[in-house]
């Protein structure tokens, strides 16, 4: 039997690296292709036609290095691009939004979901369409938390700075007596424990790089294959490198990972 195709992870830039953390905890020894787009970063503020674009390059770019399973950790590209990945490609198509969605109408216990991200995605409105659209009379909140991001990428993961900005942040959300809380953006994880700190015990967070991951597995359990021990190693890519991006990658994994730079797909 021969060893199992690598899973293809693509972000704007290193925040989809979550989501990798992930599969390797639910997936050990499943090799993983992962590309950040580093330099074309970030997408949010980018049009729907150029998201489709990005997003079906960066999809040829893994399927090239022999991904068979692609996963699509930006929110943005998630939000736009997914119809046109699975009306191309052959190979299943996961993506960050849908699965979280799901999750927070199956725990919430008043109907009364929160969601934070970043400028861009809380303005596309993609979570309250999706969370509307299976349940009519839930109620959303939405925040963009700008701040939140560069405070990861920086390592300011416990500081009391960041502590207070969280507080700040997710005060009108506690003022709305939310419930359950979507992280609608792969940087966040990273910060989870502060922000179930501020926002309260009782609130149920969802975090969408857990949520996706046990998707993929679940699907992944179903075929014949669901790890490899001899095939080909996992690799990550960046369309554009600095040693930041080097010390970023290493907090977002807990280790340090080869960077392999490669031109922008396309």
């Amino acid at each position: 039997m021969g060893a199992a195709a690598p899973i293809g992870v693509f972000d704007s830039g290193v925040g989809g690296l979550t989501v990798v953390r992930e599969l390797e905890r639910l997936l050990p020894g499943r090799p993983i292709i992962y590309f950040g787009d580093t330099a074309r970063t970030p997408y949010g503020p980018k049009s729907p036609e150029t998201l489709v674009r990005y997003a079906v390059e960066d999809t040829e770019f893994l399927l090239s290095r022999g991904a068979g399973v692609v996963v699509v950790a930006c929110n943005s590209a998630s939000s736009v691009a997914v119809p046109e990945l699975r009306r191309r490609f052959s190979v299943p198509v996961f993506e960050v939004i849908t699965p979280a969605v799901e999750l927070a109408l199956e725990v919430t216990r008043r109907g009364v979901v929160g969601v934070i991200g970043t400028r861009a995605t809380v303005s596309s409105g993609v979570y309250e369409r999706q969370l509307r659209a299976r349940a009519p009379g839930v109620r959303v909140h939405s925040r963009p938390c700008p701040l939140l991001v560069p405070l990861v990428e920086e390592g300011w993961l416990r500081t009391r700075e960041t502590r207070m900005i969280v507080k700040k942040y997710l005060h009108p959300l506690k003022v709305r007596q939310v419930d359950t809380l979507i992280l609608g953006c792969t940087h966040y994880p990273l910060l989870k424990e502060v922000i179930q700190a501020k926002i309260g015990r009782r609130v149920r967070v969802i975090d969408s790089s857990t949520v996706v991951a046990r998707r993929v597995r679940d699907a992944l359990a179903e075929g014949p294959e669901t790890a490899s021990t001899g095939g080909p190693r996992s690799r990550f890519f960046v369309s554009d490198l600095t040693p930041n991006t080097v010390q970023v990658v290493r907090r977002f994994l807990g280790r340090r990972v080869e960077l392999e730079k490669v031109s922008v797909p396309g």
